[in-house]
């Protein structure tokens, strides 16, 4: 059974930090890229970031660029996102997804395969 399980969302207030987490499983977790959505009440989903299958190339959304870096470690088919400078616009249900992808990241991925159940991101001011 494939899961991809989020964890590590909270409040917090504006200028702290997070760092969320997704654990995977089911799959062959160094064959896909990782990326993290999120969306807001009454907003469209928006793509946060994602990293290749290696962890050799990201993207990150201009609206978090600079303040959030994304890693991985696929011995332990873990991708965190570290949230930095957080500010009320950031709040959110994260959602991490997985997307058969060998390919360098060359921009936000689209149709994932796979998708966690999210973990709440709340900043307040």
């Amino acid at each position: 059974e494939v899961q991809l399980v989020e964890s590590g969302g909270g409040l917090v207030q504006a200028g702290g930090s997070l760092r969320p987490s997704c654990a995977a499983s089911g799959f062959t977790f160094g064959d896909y890229a990782i990326g993290w959505v999120r969306q807001a009440p009454g907003k469209e989903r928006e793509g946060v970031s994602c990293i290749s299958n290696s962890g050799g190339s990201i993207y990150f959304a201009d609206s978090v660029k600079g303040r959030f870096t994304i890693s991985r470690d696929n011995a332990k088919n873990t991708v965190y996102l570290q949230m930095n400078s957080l500010r009320p616009e950031d709040s959110a249900v994260y959602y991490c997804a997985a997307r058969f992808w060998k390919e360098t990241i060359n921009g936000i991925l689209y149709n994932y395969d796979y998708w966690g159940q999210g973990t709440q991101v709340t900043v307040s001011s």
